[in-house]
């Protein structure tokens, strides 16, 4: 009994090793870390035709998680916050650009080829682009620290800036009295500002 309670926790949890977050409305995000977690996320969603009509978004630019909304419900808040989680967690923070435009399409419009590198996909029909501001919020969800695309009670605006992940990370692990890999594990890579 007790080795069956093990089990359902870590199915339960499976999300974590991925970048995640719940929107507003309680949906879940999941979205790759690497190429690797992209192709690994994505094959797990092709592969089952329970998740056809799930949404996936990507920057229209390489350099993004493939995030899917873990619901084939989902209103048009859920899609501004899945789109602004993308264009955040991608190469867009890095460079500091204040958007980045994100493309929205459905599990099932998404082919592979035997040529294509870990981690890129095709994408056959209609895909419609997102333009979104780069700015998350720093709060908690599911007891562990996230950067999140809307703000919370006491939530902690941040936006792409000079100060590295490190140092920022270590004034946040202060500030909240949070362990630091809890925060580098819910920030971008890139650097980092406070938000005005």
């Amino acid at each position: 009994m007790a080795k069956k309670n093990i089990n359902s926790k870590k199915s339960e949890n499976e999300h974590e090793k991925y970048r995640w977050f719940f929107t507003s409305s309680g949906k879940l995000v999941m979205g790759g870390k690497s190429a690797e977690q992209n192709e690994e996320l994505v094959n797990r969603h092709i592969n089952d035709k329970k998740f056809s009509k799930y949404v996936v978004m990507h920057t229209k630019t390489p350099g993004s998680p493939f995030s899917i909304i873990v619901s084939d419900k989902y209103d048009k808040k859920d899609l501004e916050e899945t789109a602004i989680f993308t264009g955040c967690f991608s190469r867009a923070w890095r460079e500091r650009k204040k958007s980045a435009i994100v493309d929205v399409f459905l599990v099932e419009q998404i082919i592979k080829n035997k040529n294509m590198k870990t981690g890129t996909f095709g994408v056959v029909g209609r895909i419609d682009h997102k333009p979104v501001k780069l700015k998350l919020y720093l709060t908690k969800q599911n007891e562990k620290l996230r950067a999140v695309p809307f703000p919370g009670k006491s939530s902690i605006c941040i936006s792409p800036g000079k100060l590295t992940k490190e140092k920022f990370a270590e004034q946040i692990s202060a500030k909240l009295d949070i362990h630091i890999e809890e925060v580098l594990n819910a920030l971008p890579t890139g650097g980092f500002q406070l938000c005005s």
